[in-house]
């Protein structure tokens, strides 16, 4: 399969195929017809044992058709795109459809407003072929292998396309590229790790991430066993992601009013640290993702945090009317029993860089990143979990040896209080949440509660 740098599916074809969908639609009798149409095309080379052992390679592409009836909704989907596979989706999403109770909060399709376009297309990312992987994972290899470490990751590129119509006059479409690359050194007794992923494949620095994640490696070596206890924490951003970013799913008007979200009783009140402002906004440069939601409304940027203030939440089109406000475009597809998240989180940044923030340490713990992240208590946010590939000792204001592994109990408000230094905010990448715009971030009081077997 050869790659193109061009979308994989146009916004003609998407036009097309709503038309024709449209016509199956009518001839059934159903005028209110939605039509959601996605396609990606995916790469990835695999790299173990300092050799690499795998390249696949995905084209995948589907339409899902939603149709109301009578306060009544379904949908039905399929991965074929000819005439009679579309009259057939049509048909069952229609057969569905008069098959569910009625739901009498159900509203009409949503009407056509603007949507924002998006450049997201990188034609490097999208025609990036086996060979243009193989070499920048071989100079990566060679970083590690040379420091007598072994490596291990991956590096993906790719392209996906997604798009709404509805009868009503919605018309949505974006195209975007992706670049991804995760690297984890490994040596006796330690191991480091650097992953990145953008939109843009020039963004990568396969050898860059490989001397960082092989300097971890090196640094961690021999690791000192330190006591559980409260600790002055540096957390570079890939941590604060995967510990912070397990809070935003209860930024929603429907689990508030659900009363599952930490944020009930709390929304306007002050939570945080006046250091502490959050955004989502899906326009922000470092950001990617679709400018619109799951019925065609467009996102609107959402300060979520202000000065350590909750202060907005995500509304989906049925949220929004039970509440009296305005959608923001944050709701996903119909039917739905989740409602609506914000997708793009931007943490606001400081001045202070990592190397500052060391220096300015007494004593501390730099943590690299975290991983098995569980909730203890949903709503004062008290997590679980561990550190690993890249666990250090700060003394002095410098970092003296690498640590043995931790287990934590800490609560996210808690670690939002007590903030002491922020770093210039950058596009973040974990195992634990989705790809956000995070700083790295200074911390008191961090409650390590067991040092771990590996």
């Amino acid at each position: 399969m050869a790659d193109s740098p061009a979308p994989i599916l146009s916004f003609e074809e998407c036009s097309r195929l709503f038309e024709d969908v449209q016509r199956a639609a009518k001839s059934s009798g159903v005028s209110d017809v939605e039509a959601l149409i996605a396609g990606h095309r995916e790469a990835l080379t695999r790299f173990a044992n300092n050799t690499i052992h795998q390249n696949v390679a995905e084209q995948a592409q589907w339409l899902s058709v939603r149709v109301q009836l009578d306060h009544k909704t379904a949908r039905a989907t399929t991965n074929r795109f000819d005439g009679d596979s579309i009259r057939s989706v049509v048909e069952q999403a229609i057969a569905l459809t008069k098959s569910v109770a009625p739901d009498p909060e159900l509203l009409p399709l949503a009407q056509a407003a603007p949507i924002p376009q998006l450049a997201r297309f990188d034609p490097a990312a999208a025609a990036a072929t086996p060979l243009d992987r193989a070499k920048d994972v071989s100079e990566a290899i060679r970083v590690v292998e040379g420091a007598g470490q072994t490596a291990a990751g991956i590096y993906s590129t790719g392209q996906a396309v997604e798009a709404i119509f509805n009868s009503q006059g919605v018309t949505g479409w974006h195209s975007e590229t992706s670049a991804q690359f995760s690297i984890t050194a490994i040596a006796e007794d330690s191991s480091g790790w650097a992953k990145a992923s953008a939109t843009e494949r020039s963004a990568m620095d396969p050898v860059g991430f490989a001397r960082r994640a092989s300097n971890k490696a090196r640094l961690s070596a021999n690791p000192r066993e330190l006591p559980p206890g409260h600790y002055t924490v540096v957390l570079e951003p890939a941590a604060v992601l995967d510990l912070v970013g397990q809070i935003f799913g209860d930024f929603s008007a429907t689990a508030l009013h659900d009363q599952r979200s930490f944020l009930t009783d709390r929304l306007g009140k002050k939570l945080f640290g006046e250091n502490i402002n959050i955004y989502d906004d899906v326009a922000h440069p470092l950001q990617s993702g679709v400018p619109y939601d799951g019925e065609g409304v467009a996102r609107r940027k959402l300060t979520l945090v202000d000065a350590g203030v909750p202060r907005e939440v995500a509304y989906s089109r049925a949220s929004a009317r039970r509440a009296g406000v305005e959608p923001t475009g944050h709701g996903f597809p119909l039917p739905n029993e989740i409602g609506e998240a914000p997708m793009n989180i931007v943490i606001a940044g400081g001045g202070t860089s990592i190397d500052e923030m060391i220096a300015s340490t007494g004593r501390g713990v730099l943590v690299s990143r975290f991983w098995y992240i569980r909730e203890v208590d949903p709503y004062e946010k008290i997590m679980t979990g561990m550190t690993r590939d890249g666990t250090f000792l700060i003394e002095d204001g410098h970092v003296v040896a690498g640590l043995r592994n931790f287990r934590f109990n800490q609560g996210i408000i808690e670690l939002l209080n007590n903030v002491e230094a922020l770093s210039p905010a950058v596009r973040a990448s974990g195992e634990e949440a989705f790809d956000m715009v995070v700083p790295a971030m200074k911390a008191k009081g961090f409650h390590f509660t067991e040092v771990t077997r590996f």
